[in-house]
C-alpha cells in the first residue's frame, strides 16, 4: 500500500513527497489499504508532471500515467512523446490516447473526449481511479470567474477533491488542491525536467488567462486560502443538498400527473425542491427561471414554465419570519384553445 512503501531514489524533497503521500491518503482512503493502483493524467505541463513525479515518488509500482493526445495543435503529437520519454526514464508505465474532437465548443467537446478516453483507458488496465493536477491557482481562478459571473452556491464549489469522472463510471480524486503551481514547478525543476508550455495559457480570449494575470499582479490575494474556501462551500452545497432532499421526502407528494409541495425551508430550498419537482415532470428550465417562477409563488401569484402550470392554495404570507400554510400544486399545463 501507498502508506507503507519507501520512496525511491529522486531528487525531490522527502517532506513534500510525504505531504504528497498524506494529500492523496486525504482524498482515497483507499490509498491505505493493502493493494490499489491509479491512473495519472499527464498533458506534459508542469503542474501534470509535477503530479507525476510525486506520485511515483510516494507510491512507486502502483502509477500509471496516459497523455490525451487531442490532435488540436502541431505541438500535441510531440508532447505526447515527450511524456512517454519522461514515463520512460522513471519506469512508470505510459500510453498515450489519441481523440477527435467535434466542432463546436472546443474547449468544451476536448473536455468531453479526454475525460471519455481517460475512463477507457482506466477500466483497460484496471485502476482503481484517476488523479488530475488540479491545484490551488486552478481553484482560485475557478472561484474567482464565477464569482465575476454572479454564479449560485452549486457554481462556487469550483472543483472537488473527489467526485466522478465526468460523463463516465469511476473515481476522480485532485491529491494537488492545496499546492501551488509554483510549488509543482519547483519539483519538475529538482528533478531535472523541462516541461512543455501551451500557448492558450497566455491567450487572453480566454476568461481564466485574465482571471491568472490579474491574480499574479494581486500579491494580497492567497490562493491556498481560495482553494481552501471553494472547499468549504463544497461542504455547504452538500449540507443544503442533504436538506432539500429531505424536504422533498416530507414535503412534497405527488398529486395525480403532477406534484403538491407544503412549503417550508428558505427560499433556496424552495427554490431547490421546485427545481427537482420541474425535472420530475421532465422539464428543466433554468435554476434563474425557476426564480422567478417561486418569486411569484411567493407574491400568492399563479405562474406557467415550461409547459409546467404553477398553483398555489392556502393562507399565510412569505414574510420574514414567518411560516405559511400554504401549498404549491404543479400541474401539466392545460393546452391552449384554438380559435
Amino acid at each position: 500500500m501507498c502508506a507503507r512503501w519507501t520512496a525511491i531514489d529522486t531528487a525531490l524533497d522527502p517532506a513534500q513527497v510525504e505531504r504528497f503521500r498524506a494529500d492523496l491518503e486525504r482524498v482515497y482512503s483507499e490509498a491505505s489499504s493493502d493493494y490499489f493502483s491509479f491512473g495519472v493524467a499527464v498533458s506534459g505541463g508542469a503542474d501534470s508532471l509535477g503530479l507525476l513525479l510525486l506520485a511515483h515518488a510516494a507510491c512507486p509500482g502502483l502509477v500509471e500515467a496516459a497523455t490525451v493526445d487531442h490532435g488540436l495543435r502541431p505541438e500535441s503529437s510531440e508532447e505526447a512523446q515527450f511524456v512517454a520519454g519522461v514515463c520512460r526514464k522513471i519506469g512508470v508505465p505510459h500510453r498515450i490516447l489519441p481523440v477527435k474532437v467535434p466542432r463546436g465548443n472546443v474547449q468544451a467537446q476536448a473536455r468531453i473526449a479526454r475525460y471519455e478516453a481517460l475512463a477507457n483507458w482506466k477500466d483497460a488496465r484496471g485502476l482503481d481511479m484517476i488523479a488530475t493536477a488540479h491545484h490551488a491557482d486552478d481553484q482560485a481562478e475557478t472561484l474567482l470567474m464565477r464569482l465575476n459571473r454572479g454564479s449560485g452556491l452549486p457554481g462556487l464549489v469550483s472543483v472537488r477533491p473527489v467526485n466522478r469522472i465526468p460523463g463516465a463510471s469511476g473515481r476522480l480524486v485532485r491529491p494537488l488542491l492545496n499546492w501551488r503551481k509554483a510549488e509543482l514547478e519547483e519539483v519538475v525543476r529538482a528533478a531535472g525536467f523541462e516541461p512543455v508550455t501551451d500557448p492558450s495559457n497566455t491567450d487572453r480570449s480566454f476568461d481564466r488567462v485574465r482571471i491568472r494575470q490579474a491574480l499574479a499582479q494581486a500579491d494580497w490575494i492567497d490562493p491556498v486560502a481560495l482553494a481552501r474556501s471553494a472547499e468549504l462551500l463544497g461542504e455547504a452545497d452538500a449540507a443544503l443538498s442533504r436538506l432539500v432532499s429531505d424536504t422533498y421526502f416530507e414535503r412534497v407528494e405527488q398529486d395525480g400527473a403532477g406534484y403538491r409541495f407544503a412549503v417550508d425551508q428558505t427560499r433556496y430550498v424552495r427554490i431547490e425542491v421546485v427545481r427537482q419537482i420541474f425535472a420530475e415532470m421532465a422539464a428543466s428550465p433554468s435554476r434563474s427561471e425557476i426564480a422567478r417562477l417561486v418569486d411569484r409563488l411567493e407574491r400568492l401569484e399563479n405562474a406557467s414554465l415550461a409547459g409546467v402550470l404553477a398553483t398555489w392554495s392556502g393562507e399565510g404570507s412569505f414574510a420574514e419570519n414567518s411560516v405559511p400554510k400554504v401549498w404549491w400544486h404543479f400541474q401539466p399545463e392545460p393546452p391552449r384553445k384554438l380559435n
